[in-house]
């Protein structure tokens, strides 16, 4: 029998297992994409002081949601209101991240849409996510739900290497 899960905002507490989560997510995501040494040397605890700020900083304009299920966070997603609006959007989607051996199972959708109608309520009406241009899952993902696929540039990574990546934009956000 499957766990049930729960949905709800993330606390100060959950910063650990949102890190852990994050480590595990991207991993499994982005072998290949970015340096291996990187993701071999991601460790939980260096940034759980800053989940922990951001989890303190909490609002309806800056939001995080976890997906709970039998105590342990399977998955998490945040959001925030951007102060100046970038390709039409006035909001974006800063992480989601779920579990490898939970994905596809409706958790990123649900997560993704408690994050936006937080956002919503706080007067968003565009998002944006950025999403590695080799990550087809997360671009095909952002898709299904609707995402355009919007504008794509160039950033350095920490080891220097030019890294591609794609903006998704919802242009009519609506709960």
């Amino acid at each position: 029998m499957t766990e049930e899960v729960l949905f709800r905002r993330a606390r100060k507490t959950d910063a650990a297992s949102i890190a852990g989560v994050r480590i595990d997510a991207w991993r499994a995501a982005y072998r290949g994409l970015v340096p291996d040494s990187y993701l071999d040397h991601l460790k939980p605890e260096e940034s759980v002081k800053l989940w922990e700020q951001v989890l303190e900083a909490s609002s309806d304009a800056a939001c995080t949601f976890v997906a709970e299920s039998g105590g342990e966070i399977i998955g998490f997603a945040s959001g925030m209101t951007l102060a100046e609006s970038r390709f039409g959007c006035d909001a974006e989607l800063t992480a989601i991240c779920v579990l490898p051996d939970e994905q596809r199972k409706g958790l990123g959708k649900r997560l993704l849409a408690n994050v936006a109608a937080t956002l919503i309520g706080a007067g968003a009406t565009g998002l944006m996510a950025w999403v590695l241009s080799k990550n087809e899952g997360a671009g095909e993902f952002f898709e299904s739900l609707g995402a355009e696929r919007l504008y794509e540039q160039t950033f350095t990574w920490d080891d220097g290497s030019e890294l591609d990546e794609i903006g998704f934009v919802w242009r009519k956000l609506h709960s």
